[in-house]
């Protein structure tokens, strides 16, 4: 009798699979952009899960620590920070926007030496071992030493606060670059040199048609990377060269006593960080997706 009783559990199971297999064939398909914005909306919604349970934390921290900004009082000054972005009222009255765009000048100038630079440095450490012997120590030697301890260095160089400070940016952020750069160069595969040499291809068309477009991906890592890099450093670099810019503003307002204002302020360099590396993910996914499609 159990037999039989198993039996016929079996087959109601058999056929309660079956009758699913149908259905998910019998259902039309999600079309691509429904999935798409399903996924954003989870993204999102994520996200605002995240972002609530910070909130709240940071309004039971101000209620307990003196002199800490509550939520309310920092997004309300936000809004009349960002009201005011580009007001220009002197060299010491200066608004948000403006103070932003400075930095990020200095950022872009800083990064862009690092990445003319950096990039064939590590190409070259990656391609030949000898290069690598030679270069490797230096750089790991220089990658730990903090931009604050450089800033004096370049200041006596250059002897101008904007100069030592783009140069600061170019050192501290060199670093990402060559390393990614190298380790991409260093992964092409033995057959790719191999088919090289057989074809006779000179060096400039090795590099053109086969090391670059290899160690492509890796190398817009290490700029991702080396541009979070930069964007936390300047902030740091302009509280000690006293100049224009967001981080002189922080640092001027916890001076004042205004630490709404520094509150405010960090969510806009936060939110700037946030978008600049945005940038480069969907540059790498692009660079990624070309890669297979091709």
């Amino acid at each position: 009798m159990s037999i039989v009783t198993e039996t016929h559990a079996d087959a109601a199971v058999d056929d309660l699979s079956l009758a699913a297999r149908m259905a998910e064939v019998a259902a039309p398909p999600i079309p691509k952009a429904q999935r798409r914005v399903r996924r954003i909306a989870s993204s999102l919604a994520w996200a605002l899960v995240g972002l609530s349970v910070f909130v709240a934390i940071w309004a039971l921290g101000a209620s307990h620590v003196k002199n800490l900004p509550t939520p309310g009082a920092t997004f309300s000054t936000l809004r009349h920070m960002l009201a005011n972005a580009f007001h220009d009222g002197g060299p010491n009255d200066k608004g948000i926007g403006l103070l932003l765009q400075a930095s990020l000048t200095r950022v872009f100038k800083g990064f862009t030496i690092a990445a003319l630079v950096g990039i064939p440095i590590g190409l070259l450490m990656g391609s030949s071992a000898r290069a690598w012997k030679a270069m490797n120590p230096l750089a790991q030697f220089l990658r730990p030493v903090s931009p604050l301890a450089w800033y004096p260095i370049l200041l006596i160089i250059f002897v101008n606060a904007d100069k030592a400070s783009v140069w600061v940016i170019c050192m501290t952020s060199l670093w990402p670059i060559v390393l990614n750069t190298a380790a991409g160069a260093a992964s092409v595969p033995r057959d790719q040199h191999n088919v090289a040499k057989v074809f006779h291809l000179k060096r400039t068309a090795f590099v053109r048609h086969v090391l670059i477009p290899h160690t492509i991906g890796s190398t817009i890592t290490g700029l991702r990377l080396s541009m979070g890099v930069a964007w936390m450093v300047i902030v740091a670099v302009e509280m000690m060269s006293s100049r224009s810019g967001i981080g002189n503003y922080v640092w001027n307002e916890y001076n004042a006593g205004n630490m709404a204002k520094v509150a405010a302020s960090i969510i806009v360099i936060g939110a700037t960080g946030l978008v600049l590396d945005f940038v480069f993910l969907r540059l790498s996914k692009a660079v990624r997706t070309q890669e297979v499609h091709s």
